[in-house]
């Protein structure tokens, strides 16, 4: 795979993630509403170990220092690329079962519409740069309603996706 990325461009840009902060069982104990039944604490740590995506930077990073060039990690608290809306600048917190945004009657998938605005983070890697946002959405767009109709035809379904 990561040869696959690496033949798109040499421009790798990631968030910063604390992976391990994410396998950790969760402290509080919390009630299931509707059952009444005490919920699991297991977080992501089983998800985490079968897709390895710590590693996957780590090569990434490893390849492109080879060839000179280096892993680009955005400031993640400053971006907040899962929270922001090009269109008027504005952040909206969503929740992680919410897998959609709704512009104005477009649905955009957050997680492509999230790689979209890391595409456009300015050199600093601290902001998003809504002029290229802007300028890009049209073919965003385009190739977002292609590749989300080809996910939806597919046999092959990515459930964190929300198809």
């Amino acid at each position: 795979m990561a040869n696959w990325i690496l033949s798109l461009g040499d421009d790798v840009k990631v968030e910063t993630m604390n992976y391990k902060g994410l396998q950790r069982r969760t402290k509080q104990t919390t009630i299931n509403e509707k059952t009444g039944r005490i919920n699991r604490k297991k977080r992501y740590g089983k998800s985490l170990l079968n897709k390895a995506p710590s590693m996957l930077v780590n090569i990434l990073d490893n390849k492109l220092k080879y060839a000179g060039n280096e892993l680009k990690k955005i400031d993640t608290f400053n971006v907040k690329a899962s929270q922001f809306n090009h269109f008027n600048g504005e952040y909206l917190k969503k929740k992680v079962s919410e897998r959609w945004n709704d512009f104005n009657g477009m649905k955009i998938q957050r997680d492509l519409y999230s790689a979209f605005l890391i595409m456009n983070v300015k050199d600093n890697l601290c902001e998003i740069d809504t002029g290229d946002c802007n300028e890009n959405w049209v073919t965003f767009k385009n190739s977002h309603d292609i590749e989300i109709d080809r996910l939806r035809t597919s046999e092959h379904t990515l459930a964190s996706m929300g198809i």
